[in-house]
């Protein structure tokens, strides 16, 4: 496979730029600070529902590891290999949301239907979803630049949108539902859709999300225990409460890794959805503080990579990912701190769930590999090659006196 500098030259995948180092190492390092967290905020529920300590951590260190093999595999690989495969990889997404439905294969677990059983594991179709829209919409977006401005011209990444947040709501799957209507709506905005034509999807989404709320008991009932939690205590305002204990404990410094109270079944979903109470607890301000910061720098080298990258195409691509990051930890962050409702939606790179760390881990082998291709690493690699062949210095100097007359 080949990569083209100018009309004249072609270099090879050996030549093309190298990888974002630190954002690897930053991964790497949040990655590894959400298994000793799992470990720490899942070791009493696993020895009490499963018999082992470390069932969590089992899950949470195999996950790591494919997931490090698929960061380096997709970084290897042209991220144009992508765009041809579009259809391929959105068709995939909406085949296994349906398959979901099918009895026997479908796993229900809390009244909510979202994995998939397989032989030796089970996959989460919705966190897969959300990066084959990504992929879908920025080769859309980048293919069709004059016709987004345009409502008709929209219309495919609305439907297609459309049609993944209405499978993943008849899980039901509200959080996550939420969170793709929200990179849809950033995918198109960042694609140069206009204002006017956004709020047209906004206000609907916002009175569909109001009828969804009123016409569930349970979901008016979240709402309710958000703006009063004490009212239910013992109910819908268990969880929060027991999110509001372990942050506070916490203080400015935690009181020590391995020591929450909260882990000990008084805070449901303490490895997954509210792992960010057990490191406010065990931690304290500075650690949840260290932790954004780690978010941060990802999520300002995926936009940095955006804006470095070849075609528009790259460019959406890092993008989007950069958002749906940026989008899942700013919902976490808020539900663990009752900013907004609860809802149930882990938090990247650390919370349990091997699904979602695999498909992350692999978002950063595909902003890697849009670095990689970037003109600023292209042309690195093209200087670096000319000093050392004297064909490409050649050409490199044609180039240059070509380009110097018509400036």
């Amino acid at each position: 496979m080949k990569k083209r500098i100018s009309n004249n030259t072609m270099l090879s995948d050996k030549t093309v730029g190298k990888s974002d180092v630190w954002l690897v190492i930053v991964m790497f390092t949040l990655v590894a600070f959400g298994v000793l967290m799992v470990y720490s905020a899942g070791s009493y529920t696993g020895e009490r529902i499963y018999g082992t300590k470390y069932y969590y951590v089992y899950k949470q260190l195999m996950g790591a590891a494919l997931g490090a093999a698929s960061m380096f595999l997709f970084s290897r690989i042209d991220y144009h290999v992508l765009h041809k495969l579009r259809y391929v990889i959105l068709a995939v997404s909406v085949i296994l949301l349906a398959i979901v439905f099918i009895p026997g294969v479908g796993i229900t677990n809390y009244g909510a239907r979202r994995w998939i059983n397989l032989p030796f594991f089970t996959i989460q179709a919705s966190e897969i979803s959300k990066f084959g829209f990504i992929v879908f919409a920025a080769a859309y977006i980048g293919s069709h630049e004059g016709k987004i401005t345009t409502f008709k011209g929209i219309l495919p990444v609305i439907a297609v949108g459309g049609v993944i947040c209405l499978l993943i709501i008849l899980e039901p799957n509200m959080s996550v539902t939420i969170c793709m209507a929200l990179l849809m709506i950033v995918m198109l905005f960042l694609g140069g859709a206009r204002i006017k034509h956004l709020l047209m999807i906004i206000v609907p989404l916002i009175v569909l999300a109001v009828v969804l709320i009123l016409i569930e008991p349970y979901r008016f009932a979240r709402l309710m225990a958000f703006l009063d939690p004490w009212e239910s205590p013992l109910e819908e305002g268990y969880q929060l409460i027991q999110s509001y204990y372990g942050l506070g404990a916490g203080g400015l410094f935690g009181v020590g890794l391995f020591n929450s109270r909260q882990k000990y079944l008084f805070l449901p979903f303490a490895e997954s959805d509210f792992i960010f109470s057990v490191i406010g607890e065990e931690f304290g301000l500075f650690g949840c503080m260290l932790v954004m910061l780690g978010y941060l720098f990802i999520i300002r080298r995926a936009l940095k990579i955006s804006m470095g990258a070849s075609d528009r195409f790259g460019s959406l691509l890092a993008s989007g990912i950069a958002a749906i990051i940026a989008i899942q930890v700013m919902v976490n962050i808020a539900v663990v701190t009752g900013s907004i409702p609860p809802t149930g939606l882990p938090l990247p790179f650390i919370s349990s769930g091997s699904s979602g760390l695999i498909v992350f881990m692999s978002g950063i082998g595909v902003l890697n590999s849009v670095k990689r291709r970037s003109h600023k690493s292209s042309e690195f690699m093209f200087s670096k090659l000319s000093i050392k062949n004297p064909k490409l210095r050649k050409r490199r100097a044609k180039r240059t006196t070509q380009i110097i007359p018509n400036s």
